[in-house]
């Protein structure tokens, strides 16, 4: 155990050397800061945006998931490969074409100020407040859950003992962000990413092996290798009835978020603003695509492996950590840990966390970046101080960082309340449904924005207050609904809501052929080839 601790000391002592080196000089402008001089290459842009979309929580939450849905809570990552094609031909280049800073400017282009600075509160509040907070308290869980005796000096009292860690790690992260900007960002997560790939592997494996190979893996858990589970809001899991939140009418709704979520989100598309050309940014998102089938392998696989193995009773797991009467794990979310505590040796165990902890920290670090960026030329720059200087703009960017800090923990500090409560609930399905309410109109909106002529400012405020007000309205007049089902018809209905009178006045959006940017015919290749081994993939695992 003190091994495992010294590497992850030495590996948060190293990260925060290399975040210190990327310090920017007090007289930075304002490009340099937030998107490095627009001269980062694809090699970065790709591994710099997946390393901040995979957080902690993605190894502790969506390999609890995985461990009751099986396959079928990979398709939140394997789906994304949709809306980075998407967002590749379609959107990045018209940001690029724009030159801007922030995808705000690119809505208030089209809307003006007033829906370009909703987005940007809302982009804040979602980051700065929720995801912060839950990438935060992932983190704080796994040390918890693996050095325990080692961490239980600080207070006897878990969820006491969770917020003070949260602190500690949300205060690393935001130092080095606050002195290096975007630069420190990306050189940090490219560190990180090679501990998070280096650690998801070998715990892959080695959970692999101890089932019997992948052989055994389909032979023990066939019944969890689909994509596709059925609508019924009940399905049996391990001899268990569970609620269903997977069906396979949700693949819908992750596909119309996709569309958002890499097309039009600050805090995943800031490396793509920073690209040195259209193709750089392009090959990056395709290249990031790929990697989201590496995540599936190393982050989904062992959450079903562990199923195997407790089915099998090839694993014996603490009598605590089990429902009563049966081998099912009482809190999914204890599965990822459950693997590093069991399988793994000494050293090892530690060199694993390192790569938890490098998928926390490129999250949290990229988070005050975009929160940051959002905050000082979206609102200060563009509201407050109209005539501030470059220096003034960085300034107020990096005070922001601290307050993007503060929400963060904030709300890590529920999340602490929420999981004492409910041990039994998996924090990912729970998130995303939270988060939906304002993701829901992040689709309408930059969807509206890119595929339609000349849409009113007028129906774009109602479209994005329908959105809303019809999710909340479905879950309480049909609480049965699935929430990714429900997802889906307020943002088809919400949509509507612009799209009808914007066609009947403009008409339609030119061909798509002459929206879509493919300077390169090697580059719109890779992208078909990348969106046909999507559909392979579905086909498949069926």
């Amino acid at each position: 155990m003190f091994w495992d601790l010294a590497i992850v000391v030495t590996y948060f002592a190293v990260i925060f050397v290399i975040g210190l080196r990327a310090r920017a000089s007090e007289d930075v402008g304002a490009e340099e800061y937030f998107l490095s001089s627009r001269s980062l290459r694809w090699p970065a842009i790709a591994i710099s945006t997946l390393a901040t979309n995979i957080s902690a929580g993605h190894f502790i939450s969506i390999a609890g998931a995985a461990y009751v849905f099986g396959l079928a809570q990979g398709n939140f990552e394997l789906n994304a490969v949709f809306g980075v094609v998407v967002a590749a031909f379609f959107f990045v280049p018209l940001y690029l074409k724009r030159k801007v800073v922030t995808i705000s400017q690119f809505f208030e282009s089209i809307f003006g100020p007033g829906i370009a600075a909703t987005y940007s509160v809302l982009m804040m509040v979602l980051y700065a407040f929720m995801y912060l907070g839950l990438s935060l308290f992932m983190a704080a869980y796994a040390i918890d859950g693996v050095f325990g005796e080692l961490v239980g000096w600080i207070h006897p009292t878990e969820w006491v003992r969770l917020c003070i860690l949260c602190v500690a790690l949300g205060l690393f992260s935001a130092v080095y962000t606050y002195l290096g900007g975007l630069s420190a960002v990306v050189r940090t997560d490219i560190a990180q990413f090679v501990l998070l790939l280096g650690g998801g592997f070998i715990l892959l494996f080695l959970a692999i092996k101890e089932l019997g190979g992948w052989s055994q893996l389909y032979a023990v858990t066939g019944d969890l290798m689909h994509l596709h589970l059925p609508r019924d809001a009940q399905i049996e899991v391990r001899g268990e009835m569970v609620k269903n939140k997977i069906p396979w009418t949700a693949i819908i709704c992750m596909n119309l978020l996709n569309l958002y979520y890499w097309g039009g989100n600050q805090v995943i598309l800031q490396r793509s603003l920073a690209a040195r050309s259209l193709r750089d940014a392009q090959i990056g998102l395709l290249v990031g695509g790929i990697l989201k089938y590496v995540m599936v392998l190393i982050i989904v696989v062992p959450g079903i492996a562990l199923a195997g193995m407790l089915d099998t009773e090839i694993l014996k797991a603490d009598p605590e950590l089990l429902r009563e009467g049966s081998q099912a794990l009482r809190d999914p979310d204890q599965a990822y840990l459950l693997l590093v505590n069991e399988i793994l040796p000494n050293g090892l165990r530690g060199l694993i966390l390192c790569g938890l902890f490098a998928s926390l920290m490129s999250t949290v670090d990229s988070i005050f970046n975009s929160v940051s960026t959002l905050w000082s030329v979206d609102i200060y720059k563009r509201h407050l101080r109209p005539d501030a200087t470059d220096q003034q703009v960085v300034s107020t960017a990096k005070k922001a960082i601290l307050g993007a800090l503060c929400t963060g923990l904030s709300f890590a500090f529920v999340i602490v309340y929420y999981k004492t409560v409910n041990p039994d609930d998996t924090l990912s399905h729970w998130s995303k449904e939270m988060s939906n309410y304002i993701k829901n109109g992040f689709v309408v909106l930059v969807t509206a924005a890119v595929f339609l002529i000349r849409p009113s400012r007028r129906w774009m405020v109602a479209a994005l207050a329908t959105s809303g007000v019809l999710y909340l309205g479905l879950k309480l007049s049909m609480p049965e609904m699935n929430y990714m089902v429900r997802s889906s018809w307020a943002i088809v209905l919400s949509f509507a809501v612009i799209a009808i009178p914007t066609i009947l006045s403009n008409g339609w959006r030119i061909p798509l052929k002459e929206l879509i940017a493919a300077p390169d015919k090697g580059v719109a290749r890779f992208g078909m080839a990348l969106f046909a081994s999507l559909i392979l993939i579905h086909i498949l695992f069926h």
